[in-house]
């Protein structure tokens, strides 16, 4: 079952699903979704020399990650081609019988800009900011403003409850993350870290 407007509300409201800050209940809850404003915080993506990426050097990563942070009243442009993560204003906290999906908002889509490449889900469980994968497909740049709303979440209804959350039990590796947050991949079993190998593959907010 996807949630109503009046389910997300009684769900806030009942403290068992937290999406903070909400600045303007009336423009954000939407029919069948919550709308989530854009961050300061993006991480670029920068030339590089190197002749690939390898998923299991932590590195590598950081090398080519640079931070900007834009100031208040400023703006972010996105230009024609750009890979860049951002990330929500807004710290979600979902329930175990939940499972959000992350769109983009058909405004920004007609503009070509979209809001994520394939993590469109977050797990019940997470807890933290979302990391938002934003590119522009067209062909002008686009000014993106720290707090406009950029993103929306659905929420479907479990038959029943997760039995293993998204969170520390499981090494969950972006719980309560803050701010975009690069790829953690290295950490992945099949790379040497710690999540097990019988566990479902994590979706990354």
């Amino acid at each position: 079952m996807i949630l109503s407007d009046a389910d997300i509300l009684r769900r806030l409201e009942d403290g068992d699903l937290a999406v903070e800050p909400i600045d303007d209940l009336d423009l954000q809850i939407q029919p069948a979704s919550i709308d989530l404003r854009l961050g300061r915080e993006f991480l670029e993506f920068q030339r590089t020399n190197i002749p690939c990426i390898h998923p299991n050097s932590e590195q590598e990563v950081s090398e080519y990650v640079d931070e900007t942070v834009v100031e208040e009243g400023g703006e972010f442009i996105l230009h024609p081609g750009d890979f860049v993560l951002g990330t929500t204003m807004e710290r979600v906290e979902i329930p175990a019988d939940l499972i959000a999906h992350v769109e983009g908002r058909s405004s920004l889509g007609r503009l070509a800009v979209v809001v994520h490449a394939t993590a469109g889900l977050c797990d019940p469980g997470y807890q933290g900011q979302i990391t938002l994968e934003l590119s522009n497909l067209g062909t002008a740049p686009v000014a993106l403003e720290p707090g406009m709303r950029v993103s929306q979440l659905t929420f479907t209804e479990l038959k029943t409850p997760a039995e293993r959350p998204y969170g520390e039990e499981r090494g969950s590796k972006y719980q309560n993350q803050s701010g975009p947050q690069a790829s953690r991949i290295q950490s992945d079993h099949e790379f040497g870290g710690d999540q097990k190998p019988d566990s479902p593959e994590e979706s990354e907010p």
